[in-house]
Formats: C-alpha cells, sequence, structure tokens
C-alpha cells in the first residue's frame, strides 16, 4: 500500500542522457533518494541501464524508466520526447571523447564528439523548453569540464564542446530566465568513472598528484552537487560552477 501512494503521489521528474555509468549513474541515485521520478537515457548499454533502473525502483521507491537514445541524433531525441512529458529538470550529461593529436583526428571523429557533447544540448533543451515555459517553471544542468574553460593538450574536440556547453548555458539561461527557467553548468575535473579507462595507472597517479585535493572525485559527489543545484535558490541561474578538488 505504501508502495502504490509513493506511485500516485506528483514528484517532479527529472531526464538524464548518458545515464547508465558515471556521473549519470551518480546523478540519478541521488535524485532517487530526493524523491525525484526519473527518465534514464542512454546510447547503448541497455542492459547496464535495465539493471540500474530496477535497482533504483526497489531502493527508493520512485518512478524509473530506461529508454535507448542516441542524443547525438535529433530525429532519435524527438522520438524520445514524444513519449517523455512533463520532464522538470533536464540533465544533459551524455558525451564522449577522443584523445589523440588532432592530425590523427578524422572528420566523423570530430563531428560525433561535437554531435554528442554539444548538439545534443540543442537537440534536448527544444524539446523540453516549449512545457517548461508554458509551465512557467523548469531546471537544466549541463555536464561540462574544466577543459571547457583552459582546455586539454591531445583532446581538442572535447575542450571544444565542453567550451560551446558553458557558453550554450550562459546564453540560453538569459533567454529563458523570464519564464522562471533556470540553466546551469557543472565543470567537472577528474571524477573517477570509467570515461579515465584510457588512461593507464601511472598516467591516472600523475593526474592525481597535480590536484589538491589529492585524489580524483566520485560519482557520488558529482550527484550530491546536482541535487544542491537543483535545490538552490531560483536567482541563481547562466552559472558555470567548477568541482575539480582545487584542480584548476
Amino acid at each position: 500500500m505504501e508502495s502504490e501512494t509513493l506511485y500516485n503521489e506528483k514528484r517532479k521528474q527529472a531526464l538524464i542522457t548518458g545515464a547508465s555509468r558515471g556521473i549519470g549513474a551518480g546523478i540519478a541515485i541521488a535524485l532517487a533518494k530526493e524523491g525525484y521520478d526519473l527518465i534514464l537515457v542512454c546510447r547503448k548499454s541497455m542492459e547496464r541501464l535495465n539493471v540500474l533502473q530496477k535497482e533504483i525502483e526497489l531502493t527508493y521507491g520512485v518512478r524509473c524508466e530506461a529508454y535507448q537514445c542516441d542524443v547525438s541524433d535529433p530525429e532519435e531525441v524527438e522520438k524520445l520526447f514524444s513519449i517523455c512529458k512533463e520532464v522538470d529538470v533536464l540533465i544533459n550529461n551524455a558525451a564522449i571523447s577522443y584523445v589523440g593529436l588532432l592530425t590523427d583526428m578524422s572528420v566523423l571523429e570530430w563531428q560525433q564528439v561535437i554531435n554528442t557533447d554539444l548538439n545534443a544540448l540543442f537537440y534536448t533543451s527544444r524539446q523540453v523548453l516549449p512545457g517548461m515555459i508554458h509551465r512557467k517553471s523548469g531546471k537544466i544542468i549541463n555536464v561540462s569540464s574544466v577543459w571547457g574553460a583552459v582546455g586539454a593538450s591531445m583532446e581538442v574536440a572535447y575542450s571544444a564542446a565542453k567550451g560551446g556547453v558553458n557558453a550554450f548555458t550562459r546564453a540560453l539561461a538569459k533567454e529563458v530566465a523570464p519564464s522562471h527557467i533556470q540553466v546551469n553548468a557543472i565543470a567537472f575535473g577528474v571524477i573517477d568513472t570509467e570515461m579515465n579507462a584510457c588512461f593507464t595507472e601511472e598516467e591516472k597517479q600523475a593526474l592525481v598528484e597535480e590536484i589538491p585535493a589529492d585524489r580524483m572525485g566520485t560519482a557520488q559527489e558529482a550527484g550530491e552537487l546536482v541535487v544542491k543545484l537543483l535545490d538552490s535558490p531560483d536567482y541563481l541561474t547562466g552559472q558555470v560552477i567548477t568541482m575539480d578538488g582545487g584542480w584548476i
């Protein structure tokens, strides 16, 4: 009976892209703890996403739906939002990276990074904003990186995309502020996720030695910061908040 009551209550609904692992999964768990209904999206790791979905529903008693969608494809995004209505919170987290020399990067590889890490924000935001504007309520959080501010050698496409994310965030926040919609970004430093699998243990240790906090951040901490940002005053908008252990 208690579970049935929970499902009948009107709760805020959050959609998280790139939710199958890492920061996305950390955000999903943190929001579930706060009682958000969730829509979790990933490009290809549906088996892992379905496991997370069931874990969240059983542990936290919220409604959790899982969908496969390549957010770099505007047609797939449009199909997703034809199903998912009244999104109160949009978390644009999906991202890919390319580590290597720019001269070794193909045009297709460049386009894949830009489409996934930057263009997807346009595809998803344009879908949720009409409803948010109508309700005069809504929050968008874009997951960025410190490389969007200072750039990283061997990660030019990723750095360029995240710099675009920061500019997108500031500009869109100004555009929709009259409709009482908040748009912010979080620029993360080194977070201990599978995205770092391309680095050797020696390279990871060298990174940690550069960080004043003397460790990598965790996906749990990332999720906790998102919760705090969602609970912040509505006057806080258009900001790129850095969480990097004092690194950059």
